[in-house]
């Protein structure tokens, strides 16, 4: 059996928007102790491709980080064969608000250092020693507190588009950058409840033991993330407290959870909160892009990309690695780095 999927990404993504079964977006994640990542995941493999799973899952010695989406006459198949892992049995699926069944189009598994980049020293600090898991109700009573400090413990791209009411949202690009810089904002805050939360609780889970071994006395986490609390807050009748779009790592890019649309489009300042990659392979940063300017910008960033992406494929072949766009330090946009309109200058 093929562990890897070799077809080209366009015929797949046809294939999948072709496809009239309905399927299930969900997420999952686990730490636990993986004595061969290499071995378990060419298994993992193996299993969830004989139940015609798509995602993307990231495999290492702590664990594993899972975004999928299954057939959903395929659902109890899918829940038969993860059971045959173990660690993963009685595991937690976090099921899609918002789901079309198109978030994935192909099964990827990775092998990893880390399930989720923190960019800490484990050996330093006790990973077991998290914070106290909280569902939607108590996080709704401890956020309504004055002694509680809310963090949002996603990236910058993520926020902007949605967040709890009164959150403080770290300017950041990555997990592994927000937590010293969390830590700095927290200094004076040491014996206020920390209330932290992310889109599905894995962040989370490091980063409240950490912040425990630096002195944090009363560290909280909302168990499930965004997508259990949104759930919970339908399911129970409770008040919402999170404004706009959940941020999702799939085609998607985003689920409602309110109403609020709290971010503008990057290229005219319109009320917009819906993210898009450039249509310029060669840049494809990740921005938020009304309508009119995806007519305007032909589904660009900028002029220079539009205007690079006019050209004939060969020329557009030759000079793709000679042009700096606004995505080709691999960075996620914000306004300021991606209102340059100048054109393309080919000198």
């Amino acid at each position: 059996m093929r562990l890897y999927n070799k077809v080209n990404k366009d015929l797949l993504k046809q294939k999948m928007q072709a496809d009239d079964r309905k399927r299930i977006t969900l997420s999952f994640y686990k730490y636990a102790q993986i004595g061969n990542p290499r071995f378990f995941r060419d298994h993992f493999f193996k299993l969830l491709d004989t139940v015609e799973v798509f995602g993307r899952i990231y495999v290492s010695y702590e664990g594993v980080n899972a975004q999928i989406s299954v057939p959903e006459d395929r659902w109890e198949d899918f829940k038969t064969a993860i059971c045959d892992i173990i660690f993963l049995r009685e595991i937690r699926l976090n099921r899609a608000i918002e789901d079309d069944g198109k978030s994935f189009y192909k099964l990827t598994i990775k092998v990893r250092e880390k399930i989720v980049a923190d960019g800490l020293n484990d050996a330093s600090f006790d990973v077991t020693n998290k914070g106290v898991h909280v569902n939607a109700e108590t996080f709704n009573q401890l956020a309504d507190s004055e002694d509680t400090v809310i963090i949002d413990m996603r990236n910058h791209y993520e926020s902007e588009v949605g967040h709890f009411e009164n959150a403080i949202t770290p300017d950041v690009e990555t997990f592994r950058e927000s937590l010293p810089i969390v830590e700095d904002l927290l200094q004076d805050k040491k014996d206020k409840n920390i209330l932290m939360y992310c889109t599905g609780g894995i962040r989370c889970e490091k980063a409240s033991a950490y912040f425990k071994h630096k002195g944090f006395n009363n560290v909280y986490q909302l168990e499930g993330g965004i997508i259990e609390y949104a759930r919970q807050a339908k399911q129970k009748g409770l008040d919402n407290k999170f404004l706009g779009k959940n941020f999702v790592f799939d085609e998607r890019l985003g689920e409602r959870i309110s109403g609020d649309i709290i971010s503008k489009c990057h290229q005219c300042g319109k009320s917009c909160d819906v993210h898009v990659n450039c249509a310029n392979d060669a840049c494809h940063i990740l921005f938020i892009q009304c309508e009119k300017c995806a007519e305007k910008y032909q589904s660009c960033c900028s002029l220079k990309c539009k205007d690079f992406n006019a050209l004939p494929e060969a020329q557009r072949d030759g000079l793709k690695t000679k042009i700096e766009f606004n995505g080709t330090k691999f960075g996620k946009g914000r306004y300021k780095a991606i209102h340059k309109d100048d054109p393309l200058d080919l000198g």
